[in-house]
């Protein structure tokens, strides 16, 4: 005779089971968010021929440095770079206690949102926007002002704070990497301190593996108190030629694996593509308006031109974000399907 109270518990366990089984199937799987293809391949290939220690390509794990430009490749940057943003609220947080600024070019284009006045200051604004917020403090002040804004900002498209702005494939591709004894660096144009303001919490990248740019600092002894003191005096501009320059002089080895976004990204690929042995170099392209945006070689921002064209002849990996993401932000439901 059957027991029916067993035979519920049996019922039971089976329907668990079989519920259980695809994300049994899925736990040990890496990069989920990524849809299968060319790319998630191309990764997956390369990270499992350089840790096979029975392998001709097999490298050691002291030697397995890979590098990541952060604004368009790990992290969103329309409409405009997220640090720009920043040092525009902090112009307008600061107001007060500069009057002069109400009269003052490119102070003035800010306070009154004149986007065509900011613009016509070119670059000379924007370096005087940032070395007014960005210097002339200590590095602990400058980290409070970016640990408070990036707690409170919210993105003017999504409403989310810009370090729920994080691309979760690359947060998977990260993880992914550190699991087979990478080392993983961030080596971005950003200021180094504003992105030690997030990068451990947001990447599990530790402010000792984030190279940026960089201004001039003194230490400063004064009333019983030790400071390091934020100058106005650019050290090292961590763009374009700026990025391998860095690597080599702060990391001291050549990485074996690079990604980008953007021409500002071109010579770190470069550089990682020159060395011996397997070599990964891959760029982010960014091809989905509907979930992000759209843009490479006419656009003002994270422009893609020149590093598009060598990828495509010297056959780098280049990540069609329609195509290859399955979901853009960790906020996102997953999509089933690729994006048309």
């Amino acid at each position: 005779m059957t027991n029916p109270t067993l035979h519920r518990q049996r019922f039971g366990l089976a329907l668990l089971f079989s519920l259980a089984l695809p994300l049994l199937a899925n736990a040990g799987e890496p990069l989920p968010s990524w849809h299968d293809g060319p790319a998630k391949n191309s990764i997956i290939t390369f990270v499992e021929a350089v840790t096979d220690p029975s392998g001709k390509d097999f490298v050691k794990p002291a030697e397995r440095i890979a590098v990541f430009d952060n604004d368009g490749t790990l992290w969103s940057e329309q409409p405009a770079y997220f640090e720009l943003l920043f040092a525009l609220d902090e112009v307008k947080r600061n107001a007060p206690q500069h009057p002069e600024w109400k009269t003052t070019q490119p102070f003035k284009a800010v306070l009154e949102n004149d986007h065509k006045a900011l613009v016509a200051t070119g670059m000379d604004g924007i370096l005087k926007i940032f070395g007014a917020t960005h210097t002339g403090m200590t590095t602990d002040a400058f980290d409070d002002y970016a640990r408070t804004w990036l707690s409170q900002a919210r993105h003017p498209k999504t409403g989310k704070p810009y370090s729920d702005m994080i691309f979760q494939p690359m947060l998977e591709m990260l993880d992914y990497l550190r699991s087979q004894d990478f080392k993983t660096y961030i080596v971005s144009g950003g200021d180094t301190a504003f992105m030690r303001a997030f990068a451990e919490q947001v990447y599990g990248i530790p402010p000792e593996q984030v190279i940026g740019t960089t201004f001039v600092t003194a230490f400063q002894f004064k009333d019983g108190k030790a400071s390091i003191v934020r100058t106005q005096k650019l050290a090292h501009n961590d763009d374009g030629p700026g990025k391998p320059e860095s690597i080599d002089a702060v990391i001291g080895r050549r990485p074996i694996l690079a990604f980008g976004n953007s021409d500002g990204d071109l010579q770190m690929l470069q550089w990682t593509a020159a060395g011996p042995g397997k070599r990964f170099t891959g760029l982010v392209h960014h091809t989905d308006a509907k979930r992000e945006w759209a843009y490479d070689r006419t656009s003002d921002i994270g422009r893609l031109d020149k590093a598009l064209d060598e990828a495509k002849s010297r056959g780098w990996t280049v990540v069609d974000m329609a195509a290859d993401w399955r979901r853009i932000y960790p906020f996102d439901p997953p999509a089933t399907e690729q994006v048309q």
